[in-house]
């Protein structure tokens, strides 16, 4: 004869796995704006690092030719002063640059814009 107490089968409870579903949720809930602020501020640096570059690339060009505006194709390319430049979120560099004008990139993620200052 079959004893219901003898064979104890343990297993979770339906509300025991929502619990877990809901705990998990919420965690996601608070860890995902933080991931995209700290993507956000990195991808910026980048922009602002590149944008660095190019004003540093700029000015020494313009001190070496002795003029106050280049173009990006003369700063930018394998045997220029800056041998690559990396694109970290689609963004948009100026065409010139000019000496004492800061240097605006556009479209950072489609929404963002930074200005280096010289």
């Amino acid at each position: 004869m079959f004893n219901p107490s003898s064979q104890a089968v343990k297993a979770f409870t339906l509300v025991e796995i929502m619990v877990v579903v809901v705990i998990i949720g919420l965690l996601a809930v608070l860890a995902i704006p933080g991931f995209q602020k700290v993507r956000l501020a990195s991808q910026d640096k980048a922009v602002l690092n590149n944008a660095r570059l190019l004003a540093a690339a700029a000015d020494q060009y313009m001190m070496q030719e002795g003029v106050t505006q280049v173009s990006a194709s003369a700063l930018v390319g394998p045997s220029n002063f800056v041998k690559s430049l990396n694109l970290v979120a689609g963004e948009t560099y100026p065409t010139d640059y000019t000496q004492g004008v800061p240097i605006t990139i556009n479209g950072i993620a489609g929404v963002r814009t930074i200005t280096y200052g010289m």
